[in-house]
């Protein structure tokens, strides 16, 4: 049958890639003048009415994906509440930006009032953490699409940063720095993938049998491990916001470390990331043998070990190396005749 990879899991990433390229040149064609970048980055930026001068507002939406299976199994659904707004608050971090306040989408069959309220109480607990506020949000009920058990969550967050304190790669140059900040463990993304390699997409029972197995490498279940939060950067990377020491955010999500390194890189320079220059948590290790997938479609697909990455120049590595506690992961090159923005060098 060949090795497991995400799209015989059911997630086609370069089809999705092909769908945004479309999606994004309809969306130009409704900008305004408040637009200041194309659809892309790490969020939506728009000039402030009124106060096109100073504050820009930073917005993104997003959800947690397929790990919703993996609390539905289990009866826990707080984490995923804290996975939400993380995810949301890290996206328009990568722009520099401090979160305002936050909404949420539920959706499912029918209406489980428990599970809904543990899902609020890790939102709320989430956006009190960061200084957001949750102003409100939608409930669906919505049988024949869901079916009965399932739900699915999204969230939509607005921030907002100073005019000329937008962070968005555009003074990268060649011989900065590429900084990883430890992640802690799957966050939001990879879960079909993983699912599948780990054999919980069966029986419910089979699975929450194999989600109560402690692996041999740790002390804590499957499912606890699978269930730990998105960590949110903001506590490490707002002290920096302010020095001017970054020159680019990348929040690592779909499309691994290249994918979304890339996305900040400026036309004609390539970052370089080396594989074997940190830790990879042991979880990826073993989603990677029970389902014998690639190593590259491993680091195509989860963050390995790294969900942040901050480009600084390379006298300030040091400082901000030893403030956000991460390991440096790479650099950035002339782009010579490659194409690719980011590529993983070392992958065995």
């Amino acid at each position: 049958m060949g090795t497991l990879s995400y799209s015989r899991a059911g997630v086609d990433i370069a089809g999705a890639d092909v769908v945004k390229q479309r999606i994004a040149r309809l969306a130009a064609s409704t900008f305004t003048p408040g637009v200041l970048r194309e659809i892309g980055h790490f969020g939506g930026l728009f000039a402030a009415p009124g106060d096109r001068n100073s504050y820009v507002l930073v917005s993104s939406i997003d959800s947690v994906g397929t790990k919703v299976l993996i609390a539905a199994l289990l009866g826990h659904h707080r984490s995923i509440g804290i996975d939400l707004v993380n995810h949301c608050v890290d996206d328009i971090l990568a722009c520099g930006a401090r979160p305002l306040f936050f909404l949420d989408y539920f959706a499912a069959a029918s209406l489980a009032p428990a599970v809904l309220e543990e899902l609020v109480e890790g939102m709320a607990e989430a956006c009190a953490a960061a200084g957001c506020a949750l102003i409100g949000g939608e409930t669906a009920q919505l049988p024949g699409i869901y079916l009965p058990g399932v739900y699915d969550l999204a969230g939509c967050i607005v921030g907002a940063v100073h005019r000329d304190r937008i962070v968005d790669g555009s003074t990268i140059q060649a011989g900065d720095v590429l900084i990883g900040l430890p992640s802690s463990g799957l966050h939001t993304n990879g879960y079909s993938l993983a699912r599948a390699a780990l054999g919980l997409d069966g029986d419910p029972e089979e699975a929450r049998r194999r989600l109560a197995e402690v692996p041999a490498w740790t002390d804590r279940s499957l499912g606890e491990l699978l269930l730990e939060p998105h960590r949110s950067y903001l506590p490490v990377i707002e002290p920096l916001l302010d020095s001017r020491v970054i020159r680019g955010l990348a929040h690592i999500t779909g499309g691994g470390l290249a994918g979304n390194v890339a996305r900040i890189i400026p036309p004609g320079l390539q970052a370089l990331i080396e594989a074997g220059s940190w830790p990879v948590p042991q979880i990826f290790r073993h989603i990677q043998e029970q389902g014998q997938i690639d190593a590259h479609e491993m680091y195509r697909v989860f963050n390995m070990g790294i969900g942040y990455v901050v480009v600084v120049r390379p006298e300030d590595a040091p400082r901000v190396q030893q403030l956000a506690e991460g390991w440096i992961i790479g650099s950035v090159v002339p782009a010579g005749e490659a194409e690719a923005r980011a590529v993983v060098h070392g992958v065995s």
